[in-house]
Formats: structure tokens, sequence, C-alpha cells
């Protein structure tokens, strides 16, 4: 579908484009997108054969010093790829040159020279991915309540941490996110992943007040019409395009109260990246006993299901994986079964998070394995015992 998508935009939007055809309309405080004439060719990314990546913070991202380590651990393991925050959840942007960023100030110059930051990250055949927090959204909530999501009462809702989200039916709330993807994608970031693409989950979610009748329905058909919008607007840029969903989403059938229906979601994108943190199912879940302590099998369930429920699309799988410690603690071996756990799944990619960006050097691979997976023996998880590691060290860089 996606495929298609895209000859339809080079056989019939991008012709409208330079005839001056397409007019944007707009929506609320943001003007929808009106495309700039452009006759070059698309120059699609080169994605390495199985993305092995982590995620940097903005600020991580921008300092000279973590720059130096970031550079190091991608030079000596098997990571390939970086995923950059450019949009965080309490609002801020971290890339300039977006009009309405600028003029709410939600911008916040979190990384010097991203351009030529990601231009030297290309020619070391790393591949760039920008990380764009969607409807939670703290700030531009606050700055244009017309786009926020409402309590009863008429006021800002707030989650239980007190942050405000906009609403996921608001198209000018879509238009402003889209905004900063697209210069994102101007800046050379090879790919585009929205995050917290759904509805709000946590605190009194009875309470929410949306900009039209919300039911589980019509919450399905919101996401998938931002991410088919953005699927419009970014494919002729050349980027791709990737969701986060929840790691329940690979094996329950409903959307879970927040909108995802992974499958039809993964019609507008190109890849799609369940968090499968172990520490994040609980006791019980997939009949373990305690997920968090048994990563391999926890995580094996999951993507076993996801691969039923994706058929043929479960090429677009990419993980994200825990390298962080919230109660069993985990080193090298437990993000090690993980990544097994995908292998044995038929699944060559994979991205670690963990939120201090501080990551298990040995439980990566030398860069000569970036390319290559092998499987176990075993077709089931019947037991937690790990696969022999790589490297001694458990060492964190």
């Amino acid at each position: 579908m996606l495929n298609k998508t895209r000859k339809i935009f080079t056989l019939v939007v991008i012709p409208a484009l330079v005839a001056g055809i397409w007019v944007g309309k707009r929506h609320g405080a943001f003007s929808a997108y009106e495309a700039p004439v452009e006759t070059k060719a698309v120059v699609m990314p080169v994605k390495p054969k199985y993305v092995r990546g982590i995620h940097l913070t903005a600020w991580v991202a921008g300092s000279p010093k973590s720059r130096e380590t970031i550079a190091k651990l991608l030079d000596e393991t098997e990571l390939n790829s970086l995923v950059i925050d450019v949009k965080e959840y309490e609002g801020e942007v971290y890339i300039p040159g977006i009009d309405a960023a600028e003029k709410y100030r939600t911008f916040v110059p979190a990384i010097p020279g991203i351009k030529d930051y990601i231009a030297s990250l290309k020619q070391r055949n790393i591949y760039t991915i920008a990380r764009i927090v969607v409807f939670k959204d703290n700030l531009m909530a606050r700055k244009q309540p017309a786009l926020a999501v409402k309590d009863a009462g008429g006021g800002l809702w707030e989650d239980r941490r007190q942050i405000a989200w906009l609403d996921p039916y608001n198209k000018a709330a879509w238009e402003y996110n889209l905004a900063v993807a697209r210069r994102a994608a101007e800046l050379g970031f090879d790919e585009i992943q929205f995050d917290y693409i759904r509805f709000p989950s946590d605190g009194n979610t009875r309470n929410c007040r949306y900009s039209q009748v919300h039911n589980s329905s019509a919450a399905a058909v919101a996401l998938n019409g931002f991410l088919e919008e953005a699927c419009r607007q970014l494919a002729p840029m050349g980027v791709k395009l990737s969701i986060d969903v929840f790691g329940l989403t690979t094996t329950v059938q409903h959307d879970m109260g927040i909108g995802q229906k992974m499958v039809d979601m993964s019609r507008w994108i190109d890849f799609v990246s369940p968090m499968v943190y172990p520490s994040h199912y609980a006791n019980g879940e997939y009949g373990i006993e305690n997920p968090d302590s048994q990563p391999y099998r926890t995580v094996f369930m999951s993507m076993s299901g996801a691969r039923k429920r994706m058929g043929e699309a479960a090429s677009k799988l990419r993980p994200w994986l825990q390298d962080f410690s919230l109660g069993h603690r985990y080193g090298a071996r437990e993000v090690q079964a993980q990544i097994q756990a995908l292998y044995d799944n038929d699944i060559g990619e994979w991205l670690l998070w963990n939120p201090r960006c501080v990551y298990t050097k040995g439980a990566l691979k030398p860069e000569s394995f970036a390319d290559t997976y092998e499987k176990t023996k075993r077709a089931e998880p019947e037991s937690e015992q790990a696969p022999a590691l790589t490297n001694a060290t458990t060492s964190q860089q």
C-alpha cells in the first residue's frame, strides 16, 4: 500500500504541485501544508539491511562530549542507527525553522549544528531517525487550548503527571506535528518516527472531552487519518515513516482504549516499533509469573503474536527493547536475551531504550555482525536460559 501511495505521488500529486494546483486549507491556529514546487527526483534513504539502533535525547545528541562517546560505540559495535528526539512530551521542539514553534516559543536549541551533525552521521553510514512525540504535548496544549483535550468543565484535561495533551481529532494539532516532521526531513533525517501516536491512557480518561464524539472506532479512524496525511505530505520528501506502539498491541484484539490498532496503522508506514520492555508487562502476562525477570520468554511471546497478527506486513516489525533496570537488574545477558528472542522470530531489527542514554556495550556484537543474525535451535521459549554472551564484559558505555 505504501509503495502504491508513493507511486500515486510520483505520477499525480507532484505534477499537480508544479502546476500550482494544490491549494492549502486553513486549520485553526495553523496553516495546512502548502508544498513548495519541487522538481528534483526524490532520493530515498539508504537503510541498513537490519537497523540496530539506540535512542538519544536531544541534550545528549547536542553534547560534543556525548557525541564522542556515541561515535566510539557506533565504531566498535553492530550499531548502525540513531533515534534522536526532535520533539518531546513536555512540548519542547529541538530543531529550528518551524514557524509555530518560534511563534509559541516551544523551540529549545538543544542540538547546535543539527544539520551538520546529521550530515556527518550520513558520511559514516549511520541511519538517522527523528523521534517526534505527537499528541502528548504539555507546552502547546497550554499555549493553544483550542487544540487540547478538555475536561468536563471545559478546562485543560491533565494526566496523572499533570501533563496536558493535544486532541488527536484536531487537524490543527496534526499540522503542528507534521510541520516538525517536514522540517526534520529537510534537515536530512532518513526516517520520521511518531511516538505517543495515541489517545491518553493515564489518569481519569473518562473525564476527557474531545472536539468530536469519541469512541473506540472514531479514535482508530483519527490515528489512521493522521498517518495517512503524514504519508501524503512526507512520502514525496523521500523519508521513511515509523510509529511506536504499546507492547500489548502485538497480541490484544482491541485498541486498548487508546486508538492503537497496530495492523491498521501499519498500512501507512514503513516500520512499527512495539515497546516490548519486559518490565512493563504485568505479572502473569503470557502466563509468565514475572515477565521482567524473563526477558527472552516475554519478548518471544510478544513478537510471536505480532508476527501472526501482521501476516505479510511482519517485515515492518522493529521493536524497542529494554536496556535499563526497573526492578530486575538488566545487564548484557538480559539485553542479549531480548535480541535473541527477536532473531528466533525471524525479526532482524531492533532499537534499544535507556532513559539516560547509557547502553550496555557488552550486549552488542562487533560491527561485522550488523548485517546478520542467527537463530537458536529451540522453537519455543521453554526456559529463561539465555544464549551464551558474545562478549564477556558487562561494562556500560
